[in-house]
């Protein structure tokens, strides 16, 4: 089933399955945000704070705004 980032639980490992805001493309594209990577979320910090991702092998820290259009298919 696929899901927003920040629907997912901490220590959820989930696969990339596409990004809706297009605007934020080469962005995540940059930050090896794309479709088919593998990523875990790290913490989800309460009152809309930051989301925390491990992806390939850094951690991550993105805006609730821009983790909400990232799609993903939990896998873990």
């Amino acid at each position: 089933m696929f899901t927003k980032i920040t629907e997912l639980e901490e220590g959820t490992i989930a696969k990339i399955v596409s990004i809706e805001n297009d605007l934020l493309i080469l962005k995540f594209m940059e930050m090896g945000l794309i479709p088919g990577e593998i990523i875990r979320i790290r913490s989800i910090n309460p009152l809309g704070g930051p989301i925390s991702l491990d992806l390939l092998g850094y951690k991550l820290s993105l805006r609730v705004d821009e983790a909400e259009s990232i799609i993903a298919e939990k896998i873990k």
